[in-house]
């Protein structure tokens, strides 16, 4: 719009006034009035105009698109008034911008890839169940800058810290059970890479959220250790218990019946290492109560989002009072010429 010329005809166009806010648009009621005004001003002169009678035969009377002209100073004061009223009416566009930033927080996802993850009480499996809930969870996230750590019998720092979110779901999306072929569940182990892994980590709210679905049985550190470490650093813990005690469903055998295999979840310990980490303990036996999980955790870590807002207003009176002015010259141009004496009734 700023590109067009003053003279430009889309300042006319329907289109350019539907965009415009007015700043006072009362004064566009007044256009309304003006042919009113032209109408009694008309019938006013018709009544008190001193005219002259002259006599013509009526076969000398010819009709002439010419008589039409001596409308045309009427026709261009109102014009002149309609454009004025218009810029007194002050059209606007305004430029609302929206600046969103937040002082983010530092998650550290630690996951367990172990042989038991392989259980199929969660749909297909507990581990591929587990990657779609933490996708969704990042997915959700603003800001926050997310690392990913994996573990069985060892542990493995996937991903540093970072904003990159597609890179996150694309690594959390290759994750593999031949990723570390150490069978086992070091999960002493993964907490402390984890808290290495944020130990530079200047946020001031640091949370890992620890899903296993066993017990810790390798390793060179407790997890008991490991969460006193994470305190130590500033780090809240939520750990989350995949599945259930007792036997689960791990697949059929080559004649069609099912078989199991008997599970072992640490609850107390991975109940004492959210303690010690000043967070909470969660179990999830289904992938539903999973996502309720990770969304409850979405919910009490949520980062406060701030908004700058930024209004751009822009005037463009000054265009129709260019018109106004305009019309109103060739007003005065006309309003003594021929076009209103030699051509009045």
């Amino acid at each position: 719009m700023e590109d067009w010329n003053w003279f430009s005809i889309n300042w006319l166009s329907p289109d350019t006034f539907k965009g415009f806010e007015w700043n006072n648009p009362l004064v566009l009621w007044a256009g309304l009035a003006i042919p009113f005004i032209f109408i009694f001003r008309k019938l006013l002169f018709a009544k008190f105009r001193q005219k002259l009678a002259i006599a013509i035969p009526e076969g000398e009377v010819k009709s002439s698109p010419w008589v039409l002209l001596r409308f045309l100073p009427t026709v261009l004061l109102s014009l002149s008034f309609l454009f004025l009223i218009i810029a007194l009416a002050r059209p606007q566009k305004t430029d609302d911008q929206v600046e969103q930033w937040a002082e983010g927080i530092d998650i550290m996802l630690v996951l367990d890839i172990s042989e038991s993850m392989r259980l199929k009480d969660f749909r297909p499996n507990r581990m591929e169940a587990t990657k779609k809930v933490a996708a969704d969870f990042i997915k959700g996230r603003f800001q926050d800058r997310i690392g990913l750590v994996i573990f069985s019998g060892d542990a493995l720092s996937y991903a540093p810290l970072t904003t990159d979110y597609d890179m996150l779901n694309s690594l959390i999306e290759s994750i593999d059970f031949a990723m570390i072929p150490k069978g086992g569940t070091a999960i002493g182990s993964a907490i402390a890479v984890g808290v290495n892994r944020m130990t530079e980590s200047t946020s001031e709210s640091k949370v890992m959220i620890v899903l296993s679905d066993g017990e810790n049985n390798a390793g060179s550190i407790d997890p008991v250790t490991s969460a006193k470490l994470a305190y130590a650093y500033g780090i809240k813990i939520y750990s989350i218990g995949v599945g259930k005690q007792g036997k689960v469903l791990i697949g059929k055998d080559m004649f069609g019946n099912p078989q199991y295999a008997e599970n072992r979840l640490d609850e107390k310990m991975l109940t004492e290492i959210a303690t010690i980490g000043n967070g909470k303990y969660y179990q999830a036996t289904n992938q539903d109560a999973l996502s309720d999980v990770f969304n409850q955790i979405d919910k009490l870590e949520k980062t406060e989002i701030k908004e700058t807002r930024y209004k751009d207003t822009k005037d463009y009176y000054y265009q129709y009072l260019a018109f106004g002015m305009l019309f109103f010259l060739l007003w005065l141009t006309t309003k003594s010429t021929f076009l209103v004496n030699a051509l009045e009734d």
